[in-house]
């Protein structure tokens, strides 16, 4: 995905690049088989006659930037790629003497919607994927290079009214919304073997289907309801795995980790001072950081300690207040969206968060965070052992129960109930 392919007029497959990008007739090449086209922006391969019917390999759809606002192109479609959508608008134009719908794109489009919507598996397994591409302009001219956007399918489709000419004569057509696939199990990208096993008379749907990307599979399997789980997502891009948020089993980092717990299992308050003093260690890279102070047991509305990130020097300098959450629980704990709110509740402007714990964050949690872009840093159990197996080394000589002793020593007086953004002023 987001790879620049050079669609060059001569139509030649042979040289795997052309001009410095890879050369998108040789991508696409399949032996013994017609060229697939991207000349209009609904491109349908033509459809084989399987032993169990006829099938189409897929429906390539070609979006042009450069033509949107034009009197020929008065819409725009729509690319938000990273949260797995797109908005097409479809191909009839006035003065068209076929219905609406009619048209050979939207045709091809409305047939796709009804398998996309298919209500069994059956049906879906034989639904043509989109193959999504965009024009984009390298040197002067705006043609000749497409970027490939993703793999879709039709989630909606609306019939709406448009206007286009000089006389903003209206007509109707339609509009389609993409739900465009993650590709994160195949690395970002296509093979390419899928579509040609789709073209190929001789192999079944089924074996055609093993080549499908994971969430196509899925998708293919559980229908619609699945979308929120297959759909793109950049966010995902930055969610860390619970396994890689959990120190290897039997690791000198698990069991520094299971000291930490076992040591403030029953008293853990007192585990908010090492969560402040961590959060300093980690929010401080590249920034001057301030401890404040803990807040008391009872009313602390959500907040267990305070802090203040400076950035910047002078009168080109400013402050952040920081609320931090501190949560001790077993190591193989997951940390749910719902108790990270509570202290994403008490942000204002100029805040952000952060939430120490000896567990691990959900995915579902991490991609609410980025999505929702709530400023919040998440430290986990194999992060926050990282770090205090780090300050034991540098200041108490390997002794990691004496660096928590320390810490827990050194912050017992700064209890405080003081109003957050008071640290400003320290």
């Amino acid at each position: 995905m987001g790879e620049i392919f050079r669609y060059a007029a001569g139509k030649d497959p042979v040289p795997p690049d052309v001009d410095g990008f890879r050369n998108f007739w040789h991508a696409t090449d399949t032996p013994g088989q017609k060229r697939v086209l991207l000349e209009s922006g609904i491109n349908s391969i033509a459809e084989v006659q399987a032993a169990t019917g006829p099938r189409r390999a897929a429906i390539l759809i070609r979006s042009s930037p450069w033509k949107a606002g034009s009197e020929q192109t008065p819409w725009h479609d729509v690319f938000s790629l990273e949260v797995g959508h797109v908005r097409y608008f479809g191909d009839h134009k006035p003065g068209l003497a076929v219905p609406v719908g009619e048209t050979k794109g939207n045709g091809a489009l409305l047939r796709a919607f009804e398998r996309h919507r298919a209500p069994t598996a059956d049906v879906r397994r034989y639904a043509e994927p989109l193959l999504v591409f965009r024009a984009v302009r390298r040197g002067s001219s705006p043609k000749g290079h497409v970027e490939f956007c993703g793999v879709g399918l039709v989630e909606r489709a609306e019939r709406l009214i448009q206007w286009a000419g000089e006389d903003r004569d209206t007509f109707a057509n339609y509009v389609y919304d993409f739900a465009m696939i993650d590709l994160a199990d195949e690395d970002d990208s296509l093979d390419w073997r899928w579509i040609e096993a789709r073209r190929t008379p001789g192999l079944s749907i089924d074996e055609a289907l093993k080549l499908a990307p994971a969430a196509w599979r899925e998708w293919v399997d559980k229908g619609h309801s699945a979308l929120p789980r297959v759909r793109r997502r950049v966010a995902r891009s930055r969610i860390v795995k619970s396994k890689d948020q959990k120190p290897p089993v039997g690791s000198e980092e698990a069991k520094d980790l299971l000291t930490i717990y076992q040591f403030f299992d029953n008293r853990k308050h007192d585990f908010e001072a090492v969560a402040s003093a961590v959060a300093g260690r980690i929010l401080g890279v590249g920034a001057s950081y301030r401890e404040g102070w803990l807040t008391r047991r009872s009313g602390d509305g959500g907040a267990d300690f305070v802090g203040r990130i400076d950035v910047g020097r002078g009168t080109a300098g400013t402050s952040l207040v920081v609320l931090g959450q501190a949560k001790c629980v077993k190591p193989d704990t997951s940390i749910s969206a719902e108790q990270i709110a509570r202290i994403v509740a008490r942000l204002q402007r100029g805040w952000i968060g952060v939430y120490v714990t000896t567990g691990y964050f959900s995915e579902a949690a991490q991609v609410e965070m980025v999505e929702d872009q709530y400023p919040i840093s998440l430290i986990n159990g194999r992060e926050l052992a990282t770090e205090l197996r780090s300050m034991a080394n540098e200041d108490h000589d390997g002794d990691l129960l004496a660096c928590l002793e320390q810490l827990k020593d050194s912050q017992a007086a700064i209890v405080t109930e003081r109003r957050p953004d008071e640290v400003l002023l320290l």
